[in-house]
């Protein structure tokens, strides 16, 4: 997402507990995608690792630079990110609108192609 021409990649969702903030989660997350090596150049380039937070008990927060923002602003666009949170947590419901994620996904352009593993 958007349509390229790069590789198909591996993408997961994970829950996790932490008495970290969002923002210190946040960077956090950075420090492990540096360490595996990313460098961040253009937006949606392609990468060996993206760590992404998509939502913190339900949060919202507009965020900047080093900061979170709450939930992830393209979750609900794309599909390689709403079918495994959907596994994951079938009952969760995006926290600006309330829009089940049953709803969420139904609501996909079908173009979006995904594949389980």
């Amino acid at each position: 997402m958007p349509a390229s021409d790069q590789p198909w990649y591996v993408n997961a969702v994970s829950e996790v507990s932490t008495d970290l903030t969002p923002d210190k989660l946040l960077g956090t997350l950075h420090e492990v995608e540096q360490t595996f090596g990313r460098v961040r150049t253009v937006a949606n380039a392609a990468r060996q690792i993206d760590l992404d937070l998509l939502d913190f008990c339900g949060e919202i927060a507009q965020g900047g630079p080093g900061r979170a923002t709450l939930p992830h602003p393209r979750l609900a666009e794309r599909a390689f990110v709403l079918r495994p949170l959907s596994d994951l947590a079938p009952q969760w419901r995006h926290p600006e609108t309330d829009t089940p994620i049953r709803a969420l996904l139904a609501a996909l352009p079908v173009d979006q192609v995904t594949e389980p593993m």
